[in-house]
């Protein structure tokens, strides 16, 4: 993720020093003041339409970003509640509470790898699940508070689930390529457009430099919070992890 914001970098710096070299081949009629000025509104038209795409895009990694915490606070919220409800339930659901815990710390380590290189997998372990699951149907009931809340931990166990299925399910770009396609195009003619009419000195230079870096660093952000549980960026653990030690420290 990072390499493709670098690669933007230098390919607009790179397009700028093109630019600022062509310019000086080119006739001093074809960079007369009212060509400079035609050049200048067709950027600034470019670079308007550029700003709304960029902010779209950041508007919808954010969204997904967004959502996936959303979720995940709701799995950790879930999971402590499941685990109160078993341990109201009685010494009988002992063997549901470390079903449970011993899903969720393997859902922890797939999502949640403690190597960066390690490839992060979104996907549910069904075995694991179906045990809590299958250990909370067993569960025989005596009065009619164990059965109301055996019918709660069935609940909220489905409920676990689909929740960790819309996680997988979203684990899927939401930004479209083509639109970054498009993005980085109009961004290519823009730098190249200012560096025509650009003065040469250090300081138009330093400019379009800063600009250029500007724009990786958008670049970055948009493809950091579009994959939401990998990269620098990626959602904390820390709710799960909570719950998780919440869960061990019960069972002690």
């Amino acid at each position: 993720m990072t390499l493709i914001a670098v690669i933007l970098f230098v390919a607009l710096v790179g397009v700028a020093m093109l630019g600022g070299r062509l310019a000086r081949l080119l006739p001093e009629d074809q960079l007369s003041a009212d060509s400079k000025d035609a050049v200048k509104l067709a950027m600034g038209l470019i670079a308007t339409m550029t700003a709304v795409l960029l902010g779209l895009l950041i508007t919808s990694a954010k969204g997904t970003y967004d959502t996936a915490e959303g979720e995940v606070m709701q799995m950790a919220a879930k999971v402590a509640l499941l685990d109160r409800v078993l341990k109201f339930y009685g010494p009988e659901a002992a063997d549901a509470r470390h079903a449970l815990r011993d899903a969720i710390a393997e859902g922890v380590r797939r999502t949640w790898p403690e190597k960066p290189s390690s490839r992060v997998r979104l996907d549910p372990n069904e075995q694991m699940g179906d045990a809590v699951y299958i250990a909370i149907h067993r569960l025989a009931p005596h009065d009619e508070t164990q059965r109301a809340l055996k019918t709660q931990a069935t609940n909220l166990m489905v409920q676990l689930g689909e929740l960790r299925s819309l996680l997988q399910a979203q684990a899927i770009p939401s930004v479209s390529k083509p639109l970054l396609i498009a993005l980085v195009s109009w961004l290519v003619v823009i730098f190249f457009g200012f560096s025509l009419v650009a003065p040469p000195n250090a300081t138009t230079t330093l400019a379009l430099v800063a600009s250029a870096f500007s724009v990786a660093c958008a670049m970055f952000l948009i493809v950091e919070l579009d994959h939401p549980f990998a990269g620098v960026l990626r959602i904390p653990s820390d709710p799960m992890i909570n719950a998780l030690n919440h869960l061990t420290k019960e069972a002690s």
